[in-house]
């Protein structure tokens, strides 16, 4: 196999917790992100799950060092980002380009989608002035929308049509990864399905590395070749998309997993699920061990002990349960 695009190590990212209003004392840390390790294939898309809360989004910008990493590294194609200076972290940011999850923040209101559109392309100096309009063409066709349509403004268009706004920004620069933020959580059903669909088609047709982040399982495993399960800043779960939808091992997964809905009516008022005591615990403030084990159904007094590391369950499946042995 090829070396991988994108690498991250052991990657956290902590915010400090101040009270009090005259006199600010520190009262504790935020782990948003916590020692998370991963790598990302060249022309593959990784599903990135969870709660709302577990650090998804964070752990999203911290790739991109939108915000400092407390630890660990990210390296994409073997430059380490969090220790590039500021002209590297520039040029490497051509390579790893983001859509948001909500277009109509991301973009400026103030820009006409031409003017969006050629900003990265002028800043970057990618292509002569004079090629920058038919760029802008190219671009707007490619995510299917008329080219004549970039002298509007964004809150001319659709909430769909936005995303793919957004979507041909970032693919400006031609990037080799794109990481899209919950990208469909805000659109309608049919038009997550056309988003879904153009970032699928665009993944194959340009070779493009993908980092879906989504909450909704059966969406992540429509478009993913591997999947990971993210929980209080930490993955618990990793590997084939269709391996961990079809045959969860982590407690976790298995109640995101019981929560898809299933298109049979007979079924779904048959099938157990697996419903979840209580709420994510403070990030500020983990219990001991493994950080699931209050929710747990299946607890056991070791799960209170230790923090059970990302280990092998077979050739291409990861766990962090100390019940490893046991599922």
């Amino acid at each position: 196999m090829s070396a991988p695009i994108l690498e991250l190590t052991d990657l956290q990212t902590h915010f400090p917790v101040h009270s009090g209003f005259f006199r600010r004392r520190p009262a504790g840390t935020v782990k948003a992100v916590d020692g998370v390790t991963l790598s990302l294939g060249r022309g593959e898309v990784l599903g990135l799950v969870g709660e709302s809360g577990c650090g998804k989004s964070t752990l999203a910008r911290t790739i991109l060092q939108l915000v400092p990493t407390t630890g660990g590294t990210v390296i994409l194609e073997g430059k380490n980002l969090t220790t590039a200076a500021t002209a590297g972290l520039r040029a490497a940011r051509r390579d790893l380009q983001m859509v948001f999850q909500d277009p109509f923040a991301s973009l400026n209101p103030r820009l006409t989608v031409f003017a969006a559109l050629a900003e990265p392309l002028r800043v970057h100096r990618v292509c002569p002035a004079g090629d920058v309009p038919a760029r802008v063409a190219e671009l707007m066709t490619l995510v299917g929308l008329s080219p004549a349509a970039a002298q509007k403004y964004p809150h001319e268009f659709s909430g769909g049509q936005r995303q793919r706004i957004a979507i041909a920004r970032a693919l400006a620069l031609r990037p080799k990864v794109i990481i899209a933020d919950e990208p469909v959580s805000a659109l309608d059903v049919s038009i997550q399905a056309q988003i879904l669909n153009l970032l699928a088609s665009l993944v194959r047709s340009m070779g493009l590395s993908l980092v879906f982040i989504a909450h909704d399982l059966a969406v992540v495993k429509h478009i993913s070749d591997r999947i990971a399960v993210m929980y209080l800043g930490k993955i618990v779960e990793l590997g084939p998309a269709a391996a961990v939808i079809e045959h969860p091992l982590h407690p976790y997964t298995r109640a995101l997993v019981s929560a898809i809905p299933v298109p049979d009516p007979d079924t779904e008022r048959t099938r157990q699920r697996l419903v979840l005591p209580g709420d994510p615990p403070s990030p500020i403030n983990p219990p001991p061990g493994c950080a699931f084990h209050p929710r747990c159904p299946f607890v056991q007094e070791k799960c209170k002990l230790a923090i059970p590391p990302l280990t092998p369950a077979d050739v291409s499946r990861e766990v962090a349960c100390v019940r490893l042995g046991e599922i």
